[in-house]
């Protein structure tokens, strides 16, 4: 019998996040599962159209190049998803475009030698030719991380300490995605922000249902409700007389992705032609491939949460990270023009559904690549206005963060160590960030600026990135502060994931992580 003292007992600390309704093992009844992939495929449209429109335009391409390469990122993407669910982390995370590698891609595009190119078409294949080789690169180096156990060394001496300011900036660190691209449009991304809020977090608590629909369909509502909005209000003319970049933020139909698209494409490798490499581009990439690792990691942080399992061995995260690069090495090989990355808005999607099923996202691989080869039904969902994806990010990225919070459960909060390195690493991983990114946006060029331009480059993909520069800062902080004392361990939390350090050191771990057929045979603890 609970006394009253038991109602201000502190909250036990859970190795599996209690309350989530299939988890990575698990998955939902076939009808539901299908719409729940098809979900995890429109949330990661946004990203995928707008790195293309961000880029292409800039190396020289029009519309039919943007849709061909948002159609082949969509389909490497898909085969990518598979690879890591099947023989990766075998987490429920889905593999898309990074925003990591648009630094690199946009170093590529204003290099010097491209303009003699005086045919912008030209000028596009050129380019896209050399940033396949940096690609195909820095695939190397992120493989030889992964698969060699370079990661698995590092990630061995994470803690929950070090781990909370990473995830938390994994999410923070892409405000910029957020609400300064709804305000681009505050008559179409406002009310999908409200509208998300509603159905998702209230509407099921006043209507008290026994199935969480509309939890786990909030986004697919949300997305349905404002988009039929937005096309009443270009037919109506409400933009007519708008300035030109309101129109394109705003319209439905100036995507220009409809006409662009063709019916049917396959996307096959050396679509542009044979790569070409250069010694600069490849550092620079190999550069946005560390901080890819990083935020990878922390999105495999957050799923492993989500997805109701135990913490990650660092063996598997080692073993993620190695299939990343392979999939790093297929955007070279099929002309991406951007490397790929663990989605942080399809794992936000994990908090914001309950639902981790790694079935889920497999099946939202399927629609990926169904969707990129029949390419005028994908450009119809691609032309939904970038605005009501960001109002869809304030949300998602926030679940994210909240799941670098809910590491400080294992952590000794009332450690004035543990206060320090906590407030610190993430303060100055989003100050030093926000100062690499505004010196660059206001200057046109980075904060450091000696006479090697690659080097000049580095520099600003490193610290332009708010989760690589918290987890440097924590994790050097966590290692070296008062390492000696008695009481680090224990108030860091290092004791709490001891046992996940060996794959065979905790029964659950296999049923998370293990490789699926025969394969752990051969591999027990890779």
């Amino acid at each position: 019998m609970a006394t009253k003292s038991d109602d201000f007992a502190p909250f036990p600390v859970k190795d599996q996040l209690p309350g989530v309704e299939f988890c990575v093992s698990s998955s939902p009844l076939w009808p539901e599962a299908i719409v729940l992939g098809f979900q995890h495929y429109v949330v990661m449209l946004g990203t995928t159209v707008f790195i293309p429109s961000l880029l292409v335009p800039l190396m020289g391409g029009g519309n039919v190049e943007r849709a061909e390469v948002i159609n082949t990122v969509l389909f490497v993407s898909g085969i990518n998803t598979l690879l890591q669910s099947l023989f990766g982390s075998r987490l429920p995370v889905v593999i898309g475009a990074s925003y990591a590698y648009v630094i690199p891609s946009l170093y590529v595009t204003f290099s010097y030698r491209f303009t003699y190119y005086l045919h912008p078409h030209l000028r596009f294949e050129e380019t896209m030719r050399a940033i396949q080789g940096a690609l195909i690169i820095a695939s190397l180096f992120h493989m030889i991380i992964g698969f060699f156990g370079l990661w698995r060394i590092l990630a061995r001496f994470l803690t929950p300490l070090s781990a909370a300011p990473l995830v938390i900036l994994t999410g923070l660190g892409l405000f910029t995605f957020g609400f300064p691209q709804l305000a681009r449009c505050v008559e179409v991304g406002l009310p999908a922000l409200i509208i998300l809020i509603v159905l998702s977090q209230y509407l099921p608590h006043l209507l008290k249902c026994k199935k969480p629909i509309f939890e786990q369909f909030a986004v697919l509502f949300t997305v349905g409700i404002v988009w039929a909005y937005a096309e009443i209000l270009t037919a109506a003319g409400a933009y007519d007389k708008r300035p030109d970049k309101t129109q394109l933020s705003c319209r439905t139909d100036r995507s220009g992705l409809i006409s662009a698209s063709p019916w049917v494409r396959v996307p096959y490798p050396f679509r542009w032609g044979r790569p070409r490499f250069h010694t600069g581009d490849s550092f620079v990439m190999m550069a946005a491939s560390l901080v890819a690792i990083v935020e990878t990691t922390g999105v495999f942080i957050t799923a492993s949460r989500y997805g109701s399992a135990t913490h990650i061995p660092p063996s598997v995260l080692s073993r993620g990270i190695g299939w990343q690069g392979i999939s790093i090495l297929l955007d070279g090989l099929f002309g991406t023009a951007t490397g790929s990355t663990a989605s942080v808005e399809n794992a936000g999607l994990l908090g914001l559904t309950k639902v981790g099923s790694r079935r889920v996202t497999q099946i939202s691989a399927g629609f990926m690549l169904f969707f990129s080869i029949f390419g005028k039904f994908g450009a119809v969902l691609a032309s939904i206005p970038l605005p009501i994806f960001a109002a869809l990010y304030c949300i998602l990225f926030a679940y994210v963060a909240s799941a670098g919070f809910g590491l400080f459960q294992f952590c000794n909060l009332n450690s004035f160590r543990t206060k320090f390195i906590l407030g610190f690493s993430i303060f100055f991983g989003l100050s030093v960030a926000q100062y690499f990114n505004e010196y660059l946006f206001t200057s046109g060029r980075g904060p450091v600026h000696t006479r090697t331009s690659a080097f000049n480059v580095i520099m600003q993909v490193i610290f332009s990135s708010a989760a690589t520069v918290g987890i440097i800062a924590a994790f050097l902080l966590d290692c070296t502060h008062s390492y000696g004392h008695a009481s680090v361990r224990r108030d860091s939390g290092r004791h709490w994931w001891a046992k996940f350090r060996g794959f065979h050191t905790d029964s659950r771990t296999e049923e998370f992580y293990a490789l699926p057929f025969r394969l752990n045979r051969f591999f027990p603890s890779f």
